[in-house]
């Protein structure tokens, strides 16, 4: 017997208010760690949350109790998951995760970057996107378990203001990075108007002789050149 588009329309009214109140419901009572998505466990979960109300609410096979019953199943195993967390640090460990350490003593700790699958462009980008644009700035950087990046400058980068101390304004340099995983970066010398004998010069200055032994080299006018090396970069912390 084919249902009427009356009476579709009405039960899925019914589903919809249902599925709206629950689901503000779940989210009060788990919390706003289901919003914030501060762990991969509580992201995935959030997905999971949603696709069982979406699917439900379409699949006309399905009724209001079903609704009900899927998502307060699932509601009541991230609260045993919470709870537990709450209770065992070690569960805690597994459900959330802990921050890495990608920059110790504002030396890049390269054994931690690969093992959590980023590259050093990556770890540029995610910098520049939180107003750091030189790896010479952070004395400690940690890759939260979220996937955001939380940075302790060096003393002498922290804010302020050249009000503060009455200064000059200076012009604003942009560091540029001119080797990368021991690799040249021949572009962004030629960008700088330097060739590689200048760049030799520079390395000499700090004891290395070969581009190759380079993790990261970066010059910021007015403030020289950093280097990093591999044998810097694979001591463990």
């Amino acid at each position: 017997m084919e249902v009427s588009v009356e009476l579709r329309v009405w039960h899925l009214t019914i589903e919809l208010v249902v599925g709206f109140f629950l689901l503000f419901l779940i989210v009060k009572i788990l919390g706003k760690k289901v919003i914030n998505q501060i762990s991969p466990f509580t992201f995935i979960a959030a997905i999971v949350l949603g696709e069982l109300l979406g699917n439900a609410l379409y699949d006309e096979r399905i009724g209001v109790f079903y609704i009900v019953y899927s998502m307060m199943l699932w509601a009541l195993l991230l609260l045993a998951v919470e709870i537990l967390g709450q209770k065992f640090l070690r569960l805690r460990k597994i459900f959330e995760g802990k921050p890495t350490v990608l920059i110790h003593n504002g030396i890049v700790n390269r054994e931690q970057l690969q093992k959590s699958r980023m590259n050093l462009n990556q770890l540029q980008s995610l910098l520049r996107q939180s107003e750091t644009f030189s790896i010479r700035e952070v004395a400690y950087c940690y890759l939260e378990s979220n996937g955001s990046i939380s940075i302790l400058k060096k003393s002498p980068y922290q804010k302020t203001t050249q009000e503060d101390f009455k200064l000059p304004r200076k012009a604003v340099q942009v560091p540029v990075t001119v080797i990368r995983d021991g690799e040249l970066l021949r572009d962004e010398l030629r960008d700088m108007g330097r060739n590689e004998t200048w760049l030799e010069n520079q390395l000499h200055a700090q004891k290395v002789t070969d581009v190759r032994d380079v993790f990261l080299a970066e010059w910021l006018e007015g403030d020289g050149m950093l280097v990093q090396t591999f044998e810097q970069v694979n001591r463990k912390s």
